[in-house]
């Protein structure tokens, strides 16, 4: 009975130290779940989005910023960076409805296949979505023909959101590519 009440004072102590220490640092503090939203019962949704990628012409809206390096660029395009700023629309149409946009740079970051990093924003303008962001950072292996990467968070209704998405191109050219994005989010 004594080992178990020395434990139980240790561990309170070591609590009570820890939140003394940590407060005492300014800038670190507990937080209020209810006031963040985080009292109720998370939910999954999916999003069905397509995107339409122009490569070319005077309103391109993926464009590459830095190219591949030469002894690559005809296989794997390692090294290549480049900026993304597509309409996310509800079909894979171009002139579907717009609900959003996903915006984000891609890499090219292996050089034995053609893989992309990823890192965009799902930023959403319809309904009690306008304003809120899913955000996806991942590896994009294109030679797949459904590719997963992790929702890594978001904001506004997808605050402290987690996931993943699905991607897979319908369409690819020279000039563009359509992709289609299901999208598996946890949220508040």
């Amino acid at each position: 009975m004594t080992t178990q009440f020395l434990i139980l004072s240790l561990l309170i102590s070591c609590h009570v130290l820890t939140a003394t220490l940590a407060e005492e640092t300014g800038f670190v503090g507990s937080l209020d779940r209810k006031a963040l939203g985080l009292d109720k019962k998370d939910k999954v949704s999916h999003f069905r989005f397509y995107f339409h990628e122009r490569f070319t012409g005077s309103n391109a809206t993926s464009v590459t910023v830095v190219p591949p390096l030469p002894q690559y660029n005809s296989t794997t395009n390692f090294g290549l960076v480049g900026i993304t700023d597509n309409a996310l629309t509800v079909g894979p149409e171009p002139g579907s409805k717009v609900v959003g946009k996903i915006e984000g740079l891609y890499a090219g970051t292996s050089q034995s296949e053609f893989n992309l990093l990823i890192v965009v924003n799902f930023a959403l303008t319809e309904g009690k979505y306008n304003g809120s962001t899913i955000t996806v950072v991942g590896r994009n292996r294109l030679s797949l023909k459904i590719r997963e990467m992790p929702v890594i968070g978001g904001s506004g209704v997808f605050k402290f959101a987690t996931g993943y998405v699905e991607t897979s191109t319908l369409y690819v050219d020279a000039d563009r590519s359509t992709i289609e994005c299901n999208i598996y989010v946890s949220h508040y």
